[in-house]
C-alpha cells in the first residue's frame, strides 16, 4: 500500500476514536478531521467543501423541515390518538412504531416514512414520559429493514438491479428482494421489540431555553361555533386530547348563566369556555374542537408577520389594574389576549375581565413588528422565544398531500431524492405551513456540518486508491472459502464499507467484484449480489452511512458510540439470517 492510502486509512481511525472518546461535538471532530486531512494532502483543496453540495446534506436538512412541518401542522395528534398510549406501554408503542416504519420503507424512500413518523414518535414519547431515545433508532434500523424488502425501497436495491441486468441481461424486479428481506426485517424487529434497553436514555444534543419554561395554568377562553365538531359532545369528548394537561373551568351559556363542566356536560353553539392548563395542550383542545379563540381577527397582510408572544409585567407596568376590556386592548393596539396565567391562581371570569397584576404572563398575539414596541411601552418583559401555537392558524392537509406527492415522486416519477425534499422544504415554506421565522430552528447544523465534512473524507478511501487494494485482498480471501463462506464475506465487507462510503458508492465498489468472483468460483451472481444489496442497505454501526441513522441523532441525543450497541448484535442477526436465507432463494 501506498503512503497516500494508509494516511487515509489512519485519519479515518482516528476519527472514528474521536468520535467514540466523545470528548469533543461531533461536528467539530468532523471538522477536524477534514483540515487534518486537508493537511495530509489526501483531501484535495479544491475538494475541501465538496461536501457541502453533496445530495445528502441536502436530504438531510429538506427532511427535517419536513418533518417538522407536519409536527406543527397538528395531524400527528391525530394519529397521536390512534396510536394512544393508554393501548400498551413504551414496548408496545415501540413494536407498533418499528412495524409502521418498516412497512412504509417497503413502498416508499426509508428516509421518507422515518420522518412521517418523527413527530409521533416523539409525542408519543412525551405522552409517556420516557425520553425518544427508546424510539428514535430503532425506528430509524426499522426503516433501513423494511427498504431491503423491494426493489424501490432503497437505493442499493435499484443499484443492483441495473448491475444484474448488464451481466444477465435481466434486471431483478420489484419483490425478488422479498422473501430474504422480509425474513431479515421480521427477525429484526423482534430484536428491536426486545432489545432497545441495550440503547441508554439520552437526552437531546440540542436543548433550547424555552424547554426550561414550564407554565401549566394558562386561562383562556373559547366559543364552541356553530359548525363545530364539539356541538353535542360532552366535555370529556372535547378535553381527551389534551391528555390531562387542560381542562375547561367554566361554561358560560350564550344567555349569560354558567353551568358546572361535568364530564358528561353537553355543550351548545354558542357556549363560551374558560379552559385551564399548558398552552400545547389548550391549543389541541380549541384545535381539535375547532373552537373560536377571538371573535377579533386580524387584517390578512402577507407583508406583517402575525405572531404570539409570552411576557410577564413588571411591577411597574402601566398595565396594572386594568383588564383587557378597560384598555381596549384590540381597538388600540391591535393585540389580542389569548390566555394569562398568575401563579396559584384559577380564574372564572371572562379572559377580557381579568384585572392584571405584577408577575402575571400573558399570551399576547399581534403583528410581529409592533410587539417590541408595545412590551417596552407597558413595561412586560418578554420570555424566551417558544413554539406557541394557540391562536396559529395551520393548515392540517397541505403539509401531508405536500409530503404525499414527494413520496410518489420519488418512487414513479424518477426524479432524485434530494431535488424532491428540497421542493417539499420549499413548498412547506412558501405555504405556511413552516413560518419562515422558524425555519432555522429546525435545521440542525450541527449534523449537517458533520456529514458536509465527513463526505470528502470518506471519499479520500476510493479517490487514494484504498478501496481497490480492499477489493483486491476480498477477493482474494473469497477464493479460498466454500460457498456460505464467501457469501458471508461479501455481506461483511459491504457492512464494514457502508458507513464510510455511502450505501450507493458500496453497490458501486462491491458488486463488481461479488459478480467477478462469483464468475471464478463458477456461481450464479444472484445471491452475491443481494448479499451486496442487502450489506450496503444496513448500516447499524454509525450515524454517518446512512442518512436515516443522521435524521435521528439530534433529535434522539444520541452520541456516535450508541449506534453499535443497538447495532452490532442487530448486524450479527442479518448476517446469521441473510446468509441461509439468500442460499434457499437463490441457488448458487
Amino acid at each position: 500500500m501506498r503512503t497516500d492510502q494508509w494516511l487515509s486509512l489512519l485519519t479515518l481511525a482516528l476519527l472514528m476514536a474521536a468520535f467514540v472518546w466523545g470528548r469533543y461535538r461531533y461536528d467539530v471532530v468532523a471538522a477536524g478531521a477534514l483540515l487534518v486531512s486537508i493537511t495530509l494532502g489526501i483531501v484535495p483543496t479544491k475538494e475541501a467543501f465538496s461536501g457541502f453540495a453533496d445530495d445528502i446534506v441536502i436530504i438531510v436538512g429538506s427532511a427535517l423541515v419536513v418533518s417538522a412541518a407536519i409536527s406543527r401542522s397538528g395531524i400527528m395528534d391525530i394519529a397521536l390518538r390512534r396510536l394512544s398510549p393508554e393501548k400498551g406501554g413504551p414496548r408496545t408503542q415501540l413494536i407498533m412504531l418499528v412495524i409502521i416504519v418498516a412497512v412504509l420503507s417497503a413502498f416508499i424512500k426509508n428516509i421518507g416514512a422515518l420522518a412521517i413518523m418523527i413527530p409521533v414518535a416523539v409525542q408519543m414519547a412525551r405522552k409517556s414520559r420516557v425520553s425518544p431515545s427508546m424510539f428514535l433508532m430503532p425506528m430509524s434500523f426499522a426503516s433501513l429493514l423494511g427498504g431491503l424488502m423491494t426493489q424501490i425501497g432503497t437505493s442499493p436495491n435499484i443499484i443492483v438491479s441495473r448491475v444484474r441486468e448488464e451481466i444477465t441481461g435481466q434486471p431483478f424486479t420489484m419483490f425478488d428482494y422479498t422473501p430474504v428481506g422480509a425474513a431479515v426485517t421480521v427477525t429484526g424487529i423482534i430484536f428491536l421489540g426486545l432489545s432497545y434497553r441495550l440503547l441508554p436514555e439520552r437526552a437531546r444534543e440540542k436543548t433550547s431555553m424555552d424547554e426550561a419554561v414550564t407554565i401549566k395554568n394558562y386561562t383562556t377562553e373559547a366559543k364552541v361555533a356553530v359548525n363545530s365538531p364539539a356541538v353535542g359532545q360532552s366535555i370529556s369528548w372535547l378535553q381527551k386530547p389534551a391528555g390531562g394537561d387542560a381542562m375547561v373551568t367554566t361554561i358560560i351559556g350564550d344567555t349569560g348563566l354558567k353551568r358546572t363542566p361535568l364530564p358528561d356536560t353537553v355543550l351548545k353553539a354558542g357556549d363560551l369556555l374558560i379552559l385551564e392548563g399548558e398552552h400545547g395542550a389548550l391549543d389541541k383542545i380549541v384545535s381539535e374542537g375547532k373552537l373560536q379563540l377571538s371573535d377579533r381577527t386580524h387584517e390578512k397582510d402577507r407583508r406583517k408577520d402575525i405572531s404570539s408572544v409570552e411576557a410577564i409585567v413588571g411591577e411597574h407596568s402601566r398595565l396594572i389594574g386594568l383588564s383587557a376590556k378597560d384598555l381596549s386592548l384590540f381597538e388600540n393596539t391591535g393585540l389580542n389576549l389569548l390566555a394569562v396565567s398568575r401563579r396559584d391562581r384559577r380564574f372564572t371570569e371572562r379572559l377580557g375581565e381579568i384585572k392584571i397584576r405584577n408577575g402575571d404572563v400573558l399570551v399576547l398575539q399581534g403583528y410581529l413588528q409592533q410587539l417590541p414596541d408595545l412590551l417596552r411601552e407597558w413595561g412586560c418583559l418578554p420570555l424566551v422565544e417558544r413554539d406557541l401555537k394557540l391562536g396559529s392558524a395551520r393548515n392540517r392537509l397541505l403539509p401531508v398531500l405536500i409530503l404525499v406527492a414527494a413520496m410518489g415522486a420519488t418512487a414513479f416519477g424518477g426524479i432524485p431524492v434530494a431535488i424532491v425534499f428540497f421542493s417539499a422544504a420549499f413548498s412547506m415554506v412558501i405555504s405556511g405551513s413552516m413560518p419562515i421565522r422558524d425555519l432555522y430552528n429546525h435545521i440542525d447544523a450541527p449534523i449537517l456540518i458533520m456529514l458536509a465534512a465527513l463526505i470528502p473524507i470518506s471519499d479520500s478511501l476510493r479517490t487514494t486508491g484504498t478501496t481497490d487494494v480492499i477489493a483486491a485482498l476480498l477477493s482474494r480471501a473469497a477464493e479460498m472459502l466454500p460457498p456460505y463462506g464467501a457469501l458471508t464475506l461479501i455481506l461483511m465487507a459491504a457492512m464494514a464499507v457502508t458507513p464510510f462510503l455511502n450505501n450507493a458508492a458500496t453497490v458501486l465498489v462491491m458488486a463488481p467484484i461479488a459478480a467477478t468472483f462469483a464468475e471464478k468460483l463458477g456461481f450464479q451472481p444472484d445471491a452475491f449480489l443481494m448479499a451486496v444489496a442487502i450489506g450496503a442497505g444496513c448500516d447499524f454501526l454509525t450515524p454517518i452511512g446512512h442518512q436515516c441513522n443522521t435524521l435521528v441523532m439530534g433529535p434522539g441525543g444520541y452520541r456516535f458510540g450508541d449506534y453499535a450497541r443497538l447495532g452490532l448484535p442487530l448486524s450479527i442477526i442479518v448476517l446469521i439470517v441473510s446468509v441461509p436465507m439468500l442460499l434457499l432463494a437463490w441457488p448458487i
